[in-house]
């Protein structure tokens, strides 16, 4: 007898097509059978050992998160509820251009001081690999959910050029070649940048050029974090599309927002700009949070040449009060490549959490708000928590258009990716609601999008994007990455003010045929193992 079967399930199968009523069986982590309107036809209903009754709520696939920060928490958090609550079944971390491998023991603590905003650390974790294949060996010992990588292309010049503003030499374009294909024999189903973060911005079009066709070879794709969403999204987006075409790579694009004042009402034009090249023969998906401000850390702000060399050189420069005075010139006048070619504006900056709990009295205040409190510029104060928190602040962009979201997430190569970064006391509410958010707010609520639409958006689409034949629908022989959600009461609990609520609604999610939440409640089942790239064929 099979091992579970979930009766009277209205099922949204990921395929974008209408609904049906559905018996669901599920046996070895696999969907074996499916009984549509076995009630109403009056025929024999299967049966299991478990019988689930799922009257009044809708199947679907488990959630694809495209565009995660779980790097380090998936291994220092077993519980992992912010993804887990929220149906997501399955994350591709790795991204920005920066993670954990490959990397050697210099880089490794580079890498963990640049992005410590992020991933917290790492103090609690022991890091006991350096390639990509031990990376997802490591996740493979058991993880809340499943996880896929991307390999980051930031780190990979670390390791093979260092953090300095140069163009790499014939032997280190080799390396990282090399580097870049070991990474995708082991596993990874892409590689990441992230232009605006140091030492990937570094790399010119023809770099990136040379390592996406290791990529392309592979069967992969390419996410970057282009180079500008503020004064130069369009150019940027376009910069990328060009870039992959040339090598024959597939092409993924992070987070894919129009920011800041000058990108008002303005994503028709990245719509009609990806329309164009999809028609020409480009693949090309991208991803999006429903909200509308950004998060980073705040030295992701400064300029790439006050972050050349790593983070102690940065140290170094805003310790310096000429290098300060001409870094403050170059945010607050000219308009940093870091703040994507847009003067900062210190009251859009929102401090979302430090690493040092001495200076919690920052978090939760816009920079500017913590300035006029302590009766001095918003430079002076920025500078400040930058030095004293050794670069580890995080920070929420408040520069987004609600108009511009709802316009991206109707386009038909949309996914939904949280980019929740699960640090600090006050983190983004997309870590813990992006995707009861789209189900509740802008489906129910709004309409943007009708409910067969979001789930094949948030699901088959992904899957499809990462090359999983067995994954992102509901069919018989697929992997039972399964959610169980209310689409009456479906919502984000997180806000702004308690981001760390979890979600109502979803009383069930199945990863690989087993509960990891039941009852509304996380269990202590790790049912998540490192997804890994799907051979070309």
């Amino acid at each position: 007898m099979e091992e579970l079967v979930i009766r009277d399930a209205e099922v949204v199968d990921g395929s974008g097509g209408p609904s049906y009523r559905a018996d669901v069986v599920v046996d070895g982590g696999r969907i074996v059978s499916i009984v549509k309107e076995a009630a109403a036809a009056g025929c024999q209903r299967p049966r299991a050992r478990r019988e689930l009754d799922a009257e009044g709520l809708v199947l679907s696939p488990g959630f694809v998160d495209m565009h995660a920060h779980s790097d380090l928490a998936l291994l220092r958090d077993p519980d992992h509820s912010a993804k887990a609550a929220q149906g997501v079944t399955l994350e591709v971390i790795g991204q920005d251009g920066l993670s954990y491998a490959p990397v050697d023991d210099r880089t490794l603590g580079e890498v963990r001081r640049a992005i410590a905003g992020w991933n917290g650390s790492g103090d609690d974790i022991d890091f006991d690999w350096r390639s990509v294949g031990e990376y997802l060996d490591r996740l493979d010992r058991g993880i809340a959910v499943n996880a896929a990588y991307l390999i980051p292309q930031g780190t990979v010049r670390a390791l093979a050029v260092g953090w300095e503003d140069r163009e790499a030499t014939p032997d280190e374009l080799d390396r990282m070649r090399r580097l870049v294909a070991e990474g995708m024999e082991q596993g990874a189903v892409g590689m990441s940048s992230g232009l605006t973060y140091t030492p990937g911005m570094y790399a010119q079009d023809a770099e990136l050029t040379e390592l996406c066709r290791v990529v392309a070879s592979y069967g992969g794709y390419y996410c970057p974090h282009h180079r500008s969403y503020g004064a130069g999204a369009l150019e940027a987006y376009r910069e990328m599309v060009a870039l992959t075409r040339e090598a024959g790579c597939s092409l993924h694009l992070a987070h894919a927002t129009m920011n800041f004042g000058v990108n008002k009402g303005r994503a028709p034009e990245l719509l009609s700009l990806l329309d164009e090249a999809l028609a020409a023969g480009a693949d090309i998906s991208l991803d999006t949070y429903p909200y509308t401000p950004g998060c980073t850390t705040l030295a992701a702000m400064l300029p790439s040449w006050a972050n050349e060399g790593g983070p102690e050189q940065a140290l170094k420069r805003l310790a310096d009060e000429e290098t300060a005075a001409l870094i403050r010139h170059d945010l607050e006048i000219t308009g940093s490549d870091g703040c994507h070619g847009v003067p900062i504006e210190w009251d859009t900056i929102e401090i979302s959490g430090v690493g040092d709990p001495a200076l919690a009295e920052f978090v939760g205040r816009t920079v500017k708000e913590s300035a006029d409190v302590r009766g001095e510029a918003p430079w002076a104060t920025a500078r400040g928590l930058l030095l004293a928190d050794r670069l580890a602040p995080t920070i929420l962009q408040h520069v987004g258009h609600e108009e511009n979201v709802r316009a991206i997430m109707r386009h038909r190569v949309h996914t939904g990716g949280s980019d929740g970064i699960l640090q600090g006391a006050k983190p983004h509410p997309r870590a813990y609601g992006t995707f009861p958010h789209y189900l509740g707010h802008y489906v129910r609520e709004l309409g943007v999008l009708s409910l067969e639409e979001c789930v094949a958006h948030l699901t088959a689409r992904p899957a499809a994007r990462l090359r999983l034949p067995d994954r992102g629908l509901v069919r018989e022989g697929y992997v039972a990455d399964l959610v169980l959600f209310d689409p009456a009461t479906v919502a984000a609990g997180s806000t702004f003010d308690e981001p760390r609520t979890l979600p109502t609604g979803i009383p069930y999610v199945l990863v690989d045929g087993c509960f990891v939440i039941e009852d509304g409640r996380r269990t202590d089942v790790l049912a998540g193992r490192a997804v890994r790239r799907t051979a070309l064929v």
